[in-house]
Formats: structure tokens, C-alpha cells, sequence
């Protein structure tokens, strides 16, 4: 199996990679309580199609990389509360860390710089490595992220609870109804443009259940976001370039959390696109594959 353990962090991590290994890398950063694999297999293979090596992992805590058994998580409640006041709740660990453990594969592979795409808290991450590691990114894609501001819209009611809904057993079919039903509630409003294919859904949330299910790292992650707080103070030290890419209709982060990522990363430029939601659908493939790879490229 392809892992590695990252030299800074000491965690274990699945990756996959494609491509020519002469090519600049791209780096998939996948987000909260979501599999490397909920990057379509479509947008890799386009991506290595545009000339790029495109790597993809499992964050800590999800897929088939390290969990960290036994770590407790404070409740979101507790955790914001304590924050308000001053005193911080412990966290297991923190979007940092996870973003050191992504330059952590990197040093393992022996990659000096990557085009760094981050998804909804994979693009919190990637803001920190261009935070933390700018020397290591060459380009950095913030998809459907935010900048942890708590002033900005919250998500549709919806959405959160679909998203936070606690399981109502480990069995395949309820498992499968579970990831469908997150779908449907943070994912792209059915329409003529966008329609909603049941079974492409109902296929890639079996493949992702019979890979690997770990409900208790979703917690310790979503602990990782709430701790890291606003990022826009540390987001205006970033001059990696940066492109910012947001979809219209995201009922779980508004597009003003896109629009403020990119008014707060100086010359950073934003994509929005009508009627997309909180996903990566596959009718966007080739629309994402060009924006991305046009980026990586300066155009």
C-alpha cells in the first residue's frame, strides 16, 4: 500500500499518485470527514491530461491513514464557548498540524514545491501551508473554503445538520443512506444544468463506505477548524499566487466566505460559478480541470 510517514509530523499517511514523475506536482487536499477518493477520479485524470503529477491523500483521522485512537475532541458548544472567554478548549490537534503533515509528504516523496488545491477544510489547510510553507507552494487553489471568519453566513440549516447527524448504525445500507443524504443537503441543487444523478451518487458513496468508515475523526477535525478561528490577518502575509474558486449555490460555505478569502489574499484572483454547490460535480470536471491547471500555468 502506498504510505508514507512524514518526517515532521510522524504520521502515517495514504497517498496515490499519477502522471509523468518529471512533471510539477499537484497536491489534492480533501476536506472535513471526506476521503482522498471524493476527488473524482475524472478531475485527477484531466489534471494529469493538462501535464501535471497529481497526488492525493487521506488527511489524519479519515481513509486509510493514521487515526488517532483514543483522542478526545471537546463539544463544538463547549469548544466555542471557551474560545469566546478566552480560555481555549485542548484539541487533539490542529489545522496546522494537518497542513505540516501535506509538506510532510511532500518531504517524504522528495517533492521541494507543489500547485497546492484545497477543498472546503482541504483548502483551510492548503491556506496554511501558504501560510506556514510558502516556499513550498508554487501555486494555491482554495475551493469552496473560507477564512474561518465568524461574521460571515452561516450554513443553511440543512446542510450542517446533514453533515453533523450522528449514525443510526454501521450497517452498508445505512452508511450509504447517510452519505446520500449529505449529498443531497450540502451538494449541487438538482437542475437542468446540473442534474442530479442518483446512481453515480449512490456508486461513489458505496465505494467510499467498503474503503474505509471512521466516525470519530470528523469530530477531532471539525475541533481543528473551530480552534484555528479567522485566518484573515494571517492570509494577508500570503503572496503565493492564489486563485479562489466558489460555487454560487453552496448551502454549507456561502459565497461570501469565497469572496472574502479572496478579498484578503492579496492579488488572488475569484471564480464563482452559478448553481454549483458544495461538491465536484461531474459536469464541472472540465470547467475546474482548465481553471486549475490555467492557474498553475499563470494564465
Amino acid at each position: 500500500m502506498p504510505t508514507v510517514t512524514t518526517p515532521n509530523t510522524g504520521i502515517e499517511l495514504f497517498y496515490e499518485e499519477q502522471g509523468d514523475r518529471q512533471a510539477e506536482v499537484i497536491l489534492l487536499v480533501m476536506g472535513l470527514g471526506a476521503q482522498m477518493t471524493l476527488w473524482p477520479d475524472e478531475l485527477v485524470e484531466a489534471l494529469v491530461g493538462e501535464g501535471f503529477r497529481v497526488i492525493r491523500y487521506d488527511n489524519r483521522d479519515i481513509g486509510l491513514s493514521q487515526k488517532m485512537e483514543g483522542a478526545r475532541a471537546p463539544s463544538p458548544a463547549v469548544q466555542v464557548l471557551r474560545k469566546k472567554i478566552g480560555f481555549p478548549a485542548k484539541v487533539p490537534y490542529t489545522l496546522k498540524d494537518m497542513a505540516d503533515d501535506g509538506i510532510g509528504l511532500l518531504d517524504a516523496l522528495g517533492i521541494a514545491r507543489a500547485h497546492v488545491v484545497g477543498a472546503s477544510m482541504g483548502g483551510m489547510i492548503a491556506q496554511l501551508m501558504a501560510v506556514h510553507h510558502p516556499d513550498r507552494l508554487m501555486t494555491l487553489t482554495s475551493i469552496m473554503s473560507t477564512t474561518g471568519n465568524g461574521k460571515l453566513p452561516q450554513a443553511e440549516p440543512a446542510a450542517i445538520n446533514a453533515l453533523t447527524a450522528p449514525l443510526k448504525g454501521m450497517d452498508e445500507d445505512t452508511l450509504v443512506a447517510h452519505g446520500l443524504n449529505i449529498i443531497r443537503n450540502i451538494g449541487t441543487p438538482d437542475s437542468p444544468e446540473f442534474p442530479f444523478d442518483e446512481a453515480h451518487q449512490r456508486e461513489r458513496v458505496v465505494r467510499g463506505v467498503r474503503r474505509s468508515v471512521y466516525p470519530p475523526g470528523l469530530p477531532r477535525q471539525l475541533a481543528a477548524i473551530i480552534d484555528d478561528g479567522c485566518r484573515r490577518t494571517r492570509l494577508a502575509q500570503v503572496r503565493t499566487p492564489t486563485l479562489v474558486l466558489h460555487g454560487e449555490a453552496d448551502p454549507l460555505v456561502r459565497l461570501a466566505a469565497g469572496e472574502d478569502t479572496a478579498r484578503h489574499i492579496s492579488g488572488s484572483r475569484l471564480v464563482t460559478i452559478p448553481g454549483w454547490g458544495h461538491d465536484l460535480p461531474l459536469k464541472l470536471v472540465p470547467r475546474l480541470a482548465s481553471e486549475i491547471a490555467g492557474h498553475a500555468r499563470g494564465q
